[in-house]
């Protein structure tokens, strides 16, 4: 601004200007501080004299006002009178201002860092949180991934397998004798077998298949004596310090309820296994227990299926030789629960962690777990089966899971043998079961025991007690000179590692199970690969029953006792595969096993064997032998008095595996497990009961009753021949009849009165025993109702209606029939004769039918056989009455396999469902052995002049008795061995095997009934000629009635007894 201007200006606009910045801070602090002014400004007198002013100030825009306030003299004089004051004072309050608010910053601090620092926390968590979670997800993934990948790579193993099998299958179908390419090239110079792992009812693997693999091990040296260690040494090995691992415990009983519903914590484990969103419900590491392996993989289980693969990584499993894994199924398995027939928890090294399922085809698997938790969780996974149905025992894992000893207590087997309803031979594999012994784990096969002492006589007479071994001592203990030393060394017992024992080994060991079988397959194999790919020396390898007794009374390190083969597998005592086994020190090669000399063939062996088994002498004793292996003398004082003290790692609860930290000092144990055997888990600790004598519970069973051999004579209307009689007589059954078939297709449904029997025995009935057994079709009886028995469709011209032709149901209620016009066969009601279904499958006229045995339900197979040389085999389910088990579709059912083999009509043909054989016959020859699977094992070879064959009859006992034209009889094993051969003069119609399978009896034109001893053809009854031929014949369920067909019109029942023929009865009573 120019200075002219400022001087221009008025005074109050130059103050105006000066203070124009300052003066609204002024004004402000003045109207802050009203309060305080105004009691410092005041008068002369003390009045008040701003109020009103400083109002007015905060409103007003001069800066005179302000100037002329500051420039008064009551503000001077305030100033200075008050100045000091109110300079202490503001300094005051904002000391306490500035406390106040430090404080306030402070807390206000403390609580925005205790939030931060919350929420960081909480970021932190959720950061972890979510990193776990990713991470677990990650890892579910990348499991399941692996799983997917498990799945399908075990997949592709399977599809692998099952594709070679069928290839082989449809090799040896088209390559075999009888197949279409059979004739093509040359023949190879020998058929190498194998046995089946296949078991019948009474857990007998008898069946031999082919063997591809096979080979005469001409490659393979024996051992030398300088090879082998010496007792001793074996010792010297053994004494790894294991003491410190023992068990706390002996496993002690746990009460358990076998009945009723399952406990709820398994209860809810099934919940959740049923709830589970994915397929696979259990998966867990395992081991698959083979004979000769042990296999490391992974076990997974999902809502219908069991699958195990095998980890092929695993250094353990590369060791194993390629020809034992060649043997070894289920390495990549697959099963269905619907196929899944029972469930046992098992000891796998003395230890609880182990589970055998048995199967619908006969077979079992037996997996190892790393814990017994895991087998529990493993059980619940799996259906409700409990052990089978075999053992009386209710169908629920509780049952599955229980202890031998529970379910030795809680089965019916004892008092069932005690009653003599089954065998000594069922009862002891039934204890052996139980117990833990498998078949898939050679170091816990079954036992059984030497029972025949005499192996040198000409003749055997088994009603001689010096003739049969002292079953209350053990095998160490026989001979007293050896039972001295074993006291001894248990007296004088100074290893301090271990506790002393009389035996080193128990009687039952993976070597002693392989030196028993070495001439079969495919232990043959499994034995080489346990000891360095050799055979054992020519004079340690079995090949004399005598020797091997003597051994076992004499040598101090041969305890062995026998297993269930020497009861039912003549075939283990030939070498059929032609192994160079070496020549003894005596100069005789070792081929065969040498037999005793009241044995002729190894079948003559094995049957006197079993015979012995099943004596009244070894009957009294067995419960003696029982307690020294499965009882109360098995371990503890009681064992210490029967010389029976066995190494003490051959004892369940001897040693904690789990609890060994050093996996060298595991390894040891293990391998020690393995080799010194182990005793079966202890079944009972008090004396076993006796077995009841047959004289006390059936005092009249080996007396004569002078029954009249013709019990009656039914004559029907018709005068046509009855060709065939069913006679389905349970008592449990709606309606027990004998059903009969005629010439003319008229059947009859004549009642069963189970009133013919002993006094005392079953069915027997004292108001009924004046009645006749058989009582007319009411139907027949009554000629205008005689149409609804009547079956009435066109059969074909060509076809000559025989036994063959027709087949009942075990229920009697429906019939099957064959030959009709339009290559069918039909199921008919045996209640309206109505047609219920027509199958077709044959390009030809079906001829010939056959029923195998019906399990529970009714159900069965039945096998057609055709003049388009083919059979079929089909499923009758008993529950829906149909061929085929959907009953949606009963038009059109398909066959569960088609057999091939033959190049005629087919003319005849039996199956067995426990054998799992079809026995066949073409019209000129010859009789083909097929599986239920379809596969064509054998031809039946007769001798040359034995053509045409046209009954065959086929038992559970492994007897197959094959009638040709002519009169022409051969008894066959099912392994295809000519037994016997024998030629009558009757032509005969029916022949028939009783249930053990030891007698045959047959029918023919001259009707006559003739009764055989099956194995060699003895006639050992004839019963009195009939005015009429026999057509047909069967027998009552109790084998007491047999009801015969015949020519007239009429049906014959005559009274049979078996017992009469039996061995003790014709030399004792």
């Amino acid at each position: 601004m120019p200075e002219d201007t400022v001087e221009n200006m008025s005074i109050t606009s130059k103050l105006e200007r000066a203070l124009e910045k300052v003066a609204p801070l002024l004004r402000e602090i003045f109207v802050d501080f009203a309060p305080f002014l105004s009691r410092t400004l005041l008068g002369s007198h003390g009045q008040e004299l701003l109020i009103e002013g400083l109002v007015c100030m905060k409103s007003s825009t001069s800066v005179v006002e302000l100037v002329m306030l500051l420039c008064s003299q009551e503000w001077q004089n305030s100033i200075q009178k008050n100045a000091g004051l109110a300079f202490i004072e503001l300094i005051n309050e904002g000391r306490l201002l500035c406390h106040a608010m430090k404080d306030h910053i402070v807390r206000v601090a403390n609580e925005a860092e205790f939030i931060l620092n919350r929420q960081r926390a909480e970021d932190v968590h959720k950061h972890a949180e979510f990193e776990s979670n990713c991470g677990q997800y990650a890892a579910e993934r990348k499991e399941e991934e692996k799983m997917c990948d498990h799945l399908v790579g075990a997949a592709k193993h399977r599809d692998h397998v099952t594709a070679n099998q069928l290839r082989q299958k449809i090799v040896n179908i088209l390559t075999n004798k009888h197949g279409a390419w059979g004739m093509l090239g040359p023949r190879p110079p020998h058929d190498f077998w194998r046995l089946d792992y296949w078991e019948d009812d009474l857990r007998r693997r008898r069946r031999f298949i082919r063997n591809p693999l096979g080979s005469t091990h001409l490659d393979v040296s024996c051992k030398t004596l300088q090879e082998y260690g010496t007792e001793d040494d074996e010792l010297v090995k053994s004494k790894t310090p294991v003491l410190g691992q023992t068990a706390t415990s002996q496993n002690p009983e746990t009460d358990l309820i076998l009945e009723g519903d399952d406990d709820p914590d398994g209860l809810l484990q099934e919940k959740e296994a049923d709830n589970l969103g994915s397929a696979v419900v259990l998966s867990s590491p395992a081991q698959l227990v083979a004979p000769g392996l042990v296999a490391k993989g992974t076990l997974s289980i999902t809502t219908s299926e069991i699958y195990f693969e095998v980890d092929e990584d695993e250094p353990a499993f590369k060791r194993v030789s390629p020809k034992v894994l060649a043997y070894t199924e289920g390495l990549h398995g697959k099963w269905m629960f619907s196929e899944i027939r029972a469930l046992f928890s098992r000891r796998h090294l003395l230890q609880t962690s182990a589970m055998e399922v048995f199967m619908a085809n006969r077979t079992s698997v037996l997996f190892n777990f790393p814990d017994q938790a895991t087998v529990k969780k493993a059980v619940y996974s799996l259906p409700q089966v409990g052990v089978g149905t075999s053992y009386g025992l209710p169908q629920n894992r509780r049952i599955s899971l229980a202890s031998p000893r529970q379910l030795f207590k809680a089965s019916n087997m004892t008092q069932r043998w005690q009653r003599r309803e089954i065998s000594n031979f069922e009862y002891l594999m039934f204890l052996n079961t139980i117990s833990g012994r498998t078949y898939n784990d050679l170091s816990q096969y079954p036992v059984f025991p030497w029972v025949l002492a005499s192996y040198d006589s000409e003749e055997l007479d088994l009603t001689l007690p010096a003739n049969f071994r002292d079953l209350s001592k053990p095998v160490g203990a026989l001979n007293p000179k050896r039972a001295a030393f074993f006291a001894d060394r248990y007296e004088s017992w100074e290893d301090d590692q271990t506790p002393p024992c009389h035996y080193r080994c128990h009687c039952s060991t993976a070597a002693s199970t392989l030196h028993w079988l070495i001439r079969m397959e495919p232990f043959t194999t499994l034995f080489l690969s346990a000891n360095d790919d050799k055979f054992d020396h020519p004079d340690r390898v079995f090949s004399s029953i005598r020797r091997s007794w003597r051994n076992c009374q004499r040598d101090t390190s041969d305890v062995k006792e026998l297993i269930p083969e020497f009861f039912y597998l003549p075939e283990m005592l030939v070498n059929a595969s032609g192994y160079h086994l070496g020549m003894r020190e005596d100069r005789v090669m070792v081929g065969d096993v040498d037999l005793p000399a009241w044995a002729k063939t190894p079948e003559d062996f094995v049957r006197i064997n079993r015979m012995a088994l099943e004596s009244e002498f070894v009957s009294c004793q067995l419960h003696q032998w029982i307690d020294l292996i499965f009882g109360y003398k098995q371990r503890g004082p009681e064992a210490v008095r029967a010389l029976n003290v066995f190494h003490h790692l051959t004892y369940e609860g001897a040693v904690s595996l789990d609890a060994m930290a050093d996996p060298l000092i595991r390894e040891a144990t293990e391998a020690q497990i393995r080799s010194f055997g182990q005793t079966p888990s202890q079944l009972l600790i008090e004396p076993h009961p006796p077995r009841s004598s047959a004289m006390h519970l059936s005092p009249l069973m080996f007396k004569d009753q002078m029954q009249q051999d013709v019990v009656m004579v039914l004559k029907f209307p018709s005068n046509s021949p009855v060709t065939h009689v069913a006679a389905n007589t349970l008592p449990h059954l709606a309606l027990p009849a004998v059903v009969t078939l005629t010439c003319s297709r008229v059947f009859a449904v004549n009642r069963w009165h189970n009133t013919v029997g002993l006094r005392g025995a079953p069915g027997y009935s004292l108001e009924q025993a004046q009645h006749l057994p058989i009582e007319m079709d009411p139907l027949i009886a009554n000629s205008a109702a005689s149409h609804k028995r009547q079956i009435t469709d066109l059969v074909d011209q060509s076809i000559r209606i025989g036994t063959q032709c027709f087949v009942v149901t075990a229920d009697n209620r429906y019939i099957l029939a064959c030959g009709f016009w339009d290559k069918s066969f039909r199921v008919y009601s045996s209640e309206t004769g109505k047609l219920t279904q027509i199958v077709f499958g044959h390009w030809d006229v079906a001829t010939c039918l056959a029923r195998s045995e019906s399990y529970i339900g009714g159900d069965c197979y039945i096998v057609s056989g055709s003049r388009d040389a083919t059979l079929l085999l089909w499923y009758w389910s008993g529950r829906h009455h149909i061929i085929g088990d959907n009953p949606v579709n009963t038009d059109y059912p398909a066959p569960r396999a088609v057999l091939t083999g033959h190049d005629q009509e087919v003319a005849c043909v039996a199956v067995c469902a426990e054998l799992g054989l079809v026995i066949s016959g073409a019209k000129d020859g010859p009789c083909l052995v097929h599986t239920i699977t379809g596969d064509l094992l054998r031809a039946l070879e007769a001798p040359e002049h034995f053509r045409c064959p046209r009954l065959i009859s086929v038992s559970s006992e492994g007897h197959c008795i094959v009638y040709y034209e002519g009169g022409r009889f051969c008894n066959f094993s099912i392994n295809g061995k000519l037994l016997a051969h024998m030629e009558i003069s009757d032509s005969t119609r029916s022949v028939l095997l009783s249930s053990d399978g030891h007698n045959l009896v047959t029918g023919g034109d001259d009707g006559v009934v003739q009764v055989w001893q099956a194995w060699n053809f003895k006639r050992l009854y004839v019963y009195p000629g009939c005015d009429a031929g026999i057509r047909a014949m069967d027998l009552s369920h109790d084998q007491r009635t047999l009801i015969t067909g015949m020519a007239s019109g009429s049906i014959v029942a005559f009274h049979i007894d078996f017992n009469r023929w039996h061995y003790e009865h014709q030399h004792r009573y």
